[in-house]
């Protein structure tokens, strides 16, 4: 199964280090970024893992759950915790998924069906696709895919940038022009026509073409 952008996210139930979750049910109304690693105690995906728990309190004023993943069991994940606070200064404080049957994996389509039942056996290498960032939004679909390397660490604060931006199209009707960050302008979106536009932006727009329409990012 491939997954796109717009498509429901799969249900799954699943062990976590939180305890068994069934996972649309755990995210609720909430947004949620689902990150995932092929192994545990692999290097890359240690210091993405303790970055993740340091930018925890940002995700969460955004009202975003976030949820790892590896293919390792849960009594794994507890003993690499340790190592990653003890390293980057933090540890998970958020669940960790155990994928040890590769079903998530599957699921998402970070491995393909031939992969096998479990993860005994497998090395990281072999797991090399499981390295993916999924935003789910509250209606339960799939806003952002990413894919990274083994080799290059996730750039998190990106992910942020993104979520902001999504938030503030789901609730302003605005889109977000390149580099965007945080306070920046942002273009009204081509669904919203003038006559609708005046209503809702009634300080007026910045127009570069009709179909490009600037305004200040809403509060």
């Amino acid at each position: 199964m491939t997954l796109k952008i717009g498509q429901t996210a799969p249900n799954f139930t699943a062990k976590t280090t939180e305890g068994e979750i069934s996972f649309h049910d755990w995210i609720g109304d909430s947004w949620c970024v689902l990150f995932s690693h092929p192994k545990d105690f692999t290097p890359v995906c240690t210091t993405e893992l303790g970055y993740m728990a340091r930018m925890k309190p940002e995700f969460d004023k955004r009202g975003v759950k976030i949820i790892g993943l590896s293919v390792d069991n849960v009594d794994n994940h507890a003993k690499w915790a340790m190592d990653i606070e003890e390293t980057q200064g933090a540890k998970p404080n958020y669940p960790m998924i155990g994928d040890t049957d590769l079903n998530v994996s599957k699921l998402y389509g970070m491995l393909p069906e031939g992969a096998g039942e479990t993860s005994e056996g497998r090395t990281a290498v072999d797991n090399a696709t499981v390295r993916n960032v999924f935003v789910i939004g509250p209606d339960k679909q799939v806003k952002l895919i990413l894919v990274y390397p083994m080799s290059t660490g996730r750039n998190f604060d990106e992910v942020l940038r993104v979520i902001d931006s999504m938030q503030l199209t789901a609730k302003h009707q605005v889109a977000t022009p390149v580099n965007w960050k945080h306070g920046d302008e942002v273009i009204i979106v081509p669904a919203l026509k003038d006559e609708d536009a005046k209503a809702k932006f009634p300080g007026g727009w910045r127009a570069e073409k009709p179909y490009l329409r600037y305004v200040p990012q809403p509060k």
